[in-house]
């Protein structure tokens, strides 16, 4: 039997997949080693150009010019035993699923399922629900559902497009703004050695002084913000009415790892904002109590406070974290309705509109954006929920209760407010007894 060795690249293309890089001229060896080749590496092969004897001439196509394939699948789960690739979670049974199909380099297909709600569509990838592989096949329900998921990614599209350049402007703006801003700086005397030899020549002064240095340190605190700050890509094809499997009610959403209010009535944007902390600030809460009635006000001013900055034309703000959502993942509806429960019970009694944001997150995930002392509540706030109105630093201010003291649980809160810039008062301070 005759053996015959194939040509150089092909044979470094055979290794590369598995393959030998001979093979005999008998015809079922043949028909197996073209087999091979057809399934591993289609771009190989030209028809008429590529011959099994020791003349072919060089291939037309290297290894490295192969383009990935993907597409998009959808089908109802067989069994609840797939998990999400986003969120962890198990897929429901007979739930319609979507994955992302990705070919590896070796010649198999990657499947990776995800929730419907949990999968986020390119428009680059997918122009047409039609395409997507197993469209046919679904019920007229989630037809339409699909079809709205890409009609909406492809929306947003449309609107990042129509505004990069005009950000690439206001960008290019803002730089020439900090570099004509640091030369005043590098030729000006200090700010503080001002202040210093204002207390030496004027002691009488010495209220304004101290308000002034107080307003220079938020000031300071506040350009390191800007830095830090969080560009929130908020889209929304990302805002869900469910978190993680368990179920919102009406007016709150999910976005990532953070559970929001949506604008509720008499809700007001404002240049002033007035922010709080909930367990432990304006309720008292207990750890190994559950449910939306097992919370207490926590002074009895609060409502009367927090009418009075309302009436003041003050935003009034909760940022609260609640890590029970995310580790409960048996019982994860049960955390979320207590959370939202007590929230909602608390509006109601103080009868004044309030934004809410929740931060999900584990305290044992350090990386979480929104968790405080982590900014991202902050950065959704300021970006996405106050049409764009300028926040006044010197007027806005935050309370809460982990302040660092010896029995505080923590230092978030006095954390969160100096990272932002915001002046910080504890609870006991702020509501009259």
């Amino acid at each position: 039997m005759q053996v015959i060795t194939a040509p150089p690249q092909c044979r470094l293309y055979l290794r590369l997949i598995g393959g030998k890089p001979h093979f005999s001229r008998h015809s079922n060896n043949v028909r197996r080693s073209l087999a091979l080749l057809e399934q591993k590496g289609p771009s190989i092969l030209s028809s008429s150009k590529f011959r099994l004897n020791p003349s072919s001439p060089p291939l037309l196509h290297s290894v490295s010019s192969m383009a990935p394939h993907t597409k998009i699948l959808a089908a109802y789960a067989k069994s609840g035993r797939a998990s999400c690739k986003k969120c962890s979670n198990a897929i429901a049974a007979s739930s319609l699923r979507l994955a992302l199909v990705t070919k590896d380099p070796r010649g198999y297909d990657i499947t990776k399922w995800h929730h419907f709600e949990c999968f986020t569509v390119s428009p680059d990838l997918l122009p047409s629900a039609e395409l997507i592989s197993g469209f046919s096949s679904l019920k007229d329900s989630d037809k339409e559902r699909l079809k709205k998921l890409i009609s909406e990614a492809l929306e947003d599209k449309t609107e990042v497009s129509d505004k990069d350049e005009s950000e690439k402007n206001k960008k290019e703006k803002r730089k020439i703004a900090d570099i004509q801003e640091t030369d005043v700086e590098e030729n000006t005397e200090p700010e503080e050695d001002k202040i210093k030899k204002a207390k030496v020549q004027e002691t009488d002064g010495k209220e304004d002084t101290d308000a002034e240095e107080d307003r220079i340190k938020r000031k300071k605190s506040s350009v390191s913000v800007k830095e830090l700050e969080l560009e929130m890509a908020f889209s929304i094809t990302d805002v869900k009415s469910h978190y993680k499997g368990a179920k919102l009610l009406p007016k709150w959403k999910a976005f990532q790892t953070a559970i929001y209010l949506e604008r509720d009535e008499g809700t007001i944007d404002s240049e002033k904002i007035a922010a709080f902390d909930f367990d432990g600030c304006l309720a008292k809460t207990f750890v190994k109590r559950i449910g939306a009635e097992a919370w207490s006000l926590m002074y009895p001013s609060i409502p009367e406070k927090l009418q009075s900055l309302y009436n003041d034309g003050y935003k009034l703000v909760i940022f609260t974290n609640e890590s029970n959502i995310d580790r409960w993942k048996n019982k994860r509806q049960t955390a979320v309705d207590s959370k939202i429960g007590r929230l909602e019970g608390f509006i109601k009694l103080v009868k004044v509109p309030i934004q809410v944001f929740i931060a999900c997150g584990s305290s044992a995930n350090t990386a979480d954006p929104f968790r405080k002392p982590k900014i991202g509540m902050w950065s959704l706030l300021k970006q996405h929920f106050n049409s764009g109105l300028p926040i006044d630093m010197d007027k806005s201010f935050y309370v809460g209760d982990a302040a660092g003291r010896k029995n505080d649980h923590s230092s978030a809160d006095i954390e969160f407010a100096k990272a932002i810039g915001l002046k910080f008062y504890v609870p006991e301070e702020f509501f009259p007894v």
